[in-house]
């Protein structure tokens, strides 16, 4: 096969992966003209259509799903042997995926992994925010960050944080409005802040514990964010009542920004876990960036 052909066939496997023309050829650092272009020249050269396009998505016809099924697994091979070659350079280089939340990425990853990133300069981390939970095997991902009691048994998972204490939150100008809730049933008549989650049916339920018995609310309010961080600051201006870490509204408690309520609602969790596929290939980047990572109490 052709050197254009190989190229032609990974573009046709980002944009199955991406599910959108714009965001391969972002990742592929082409134009979106130019990428279509390239699928419209490997459908002719097969004489089979690959793709069905609409004006918000596309997807494979039944004949580019049998081809991406049969080559991508082809191209992951090649991919792993190269990185096995990188083993054999003096200095780790390489780049590990790593899918995570917001609070995660922004509260424990990047702490952690600056220090190393300034160290090993050759050593590229991407790291994608989702707040759903995402198959890394199927997305190609390196690494995953979950809550511990989230982590399929099939993964191998690393300890990267301490046990997380959940808060029930609101600024004290949305109680002085509002009757204090008391109960988890309580919520339903206030104003909460919704978090969206693509993988947790739409809105998460709010998940409470007290004295080992569990109650799910599903709760009602003006603002939906697919980001906590957002949530917190809707909180802080009065919007309504929050679910959030503890840690990231510490400093607003102390600073009579916000006030915890339902203290003995609020659950504490099993702290987040890195995790990955037993089968995969362990690269001296990869180890370091985990090493790096790992919970030290």
């Amino acid at each position: 096969m052709a050197r254009d052909n190989f190229r032609d066939l990974l573009a046709l496997i980002a944009i199955v992966r991406e599910g959108s023309f714009t965001r391969a050829a972002a990742k592929l650092g082409v134009s979106q003209s130019a990428l279509s272009h390239t699928i419209r020249g490997l459908e002719a050269t097969l004489g089979l259509r690959l793709l069905t396009r609409t004006t918000r998505s596309v997807a494979p016809t039944e004949a580019g799903e049998r081809l991406i099924q049969t080559v991508a697994p082809r191209f992951t091979e090649i991919e792993e042997a190269l990185s096995a070659l990188s083993e054999m350079r003096d200095t780790p280089a390489g780049t590990v995926r790593i899918t995570a939340t917001d609070y995660a990425a922004r509260e424990i990853l990047w702490p952690k992994l600056s220090n190393l990133l300034q160290q090993y300069p050759d050593i590229h981390v991407e790291m994608v925010v989702d707040n759903g939970l995402t198959d890394i095997v199927a997305d190609r991902y390196d690494l995953g960050v979950r809550l511990g009691d989230q982590v399929e048994k099939d993964m191998i998972a690393a300890r990267i944080a301490p046990d997380m204490r959940m808060a029930i939150v609101a600024a004290p100008s949305y109680l002085a409005r509002r009757p204090l809730p008391k109960t988890p049933q309580d919520l339903t008549a206030h104003r909460c802040i919704n978090l969206r989650m693509k993988t947790a049916g739409g809105l998460y339920a709010w998940e409470l514990e007290k004295d080992g018995r569990e109650v799910i609310v599903r709760v009602q309010g003006q603002l939906t964010f697919n980001g906590v961080y957002e949530a917190v600051d809707a909180a802080v201006d009065g919007f309504g009542i929050a679910f959030v870490q503890e840690d990231l509204v510490r400093p607003h408690l102390k600073a009579g920004r916000l006030r915890w309520i339902m203290k003995d609602w609020s659950p504490t969790w099993p702290g987040l876990h890195a995790f990955y596929p037993s089968r995969r290939h362990s690269s001296p980047a990869f180890n370091l960036v985990l090493d790096a990572l790992r919970y030290k109490a």
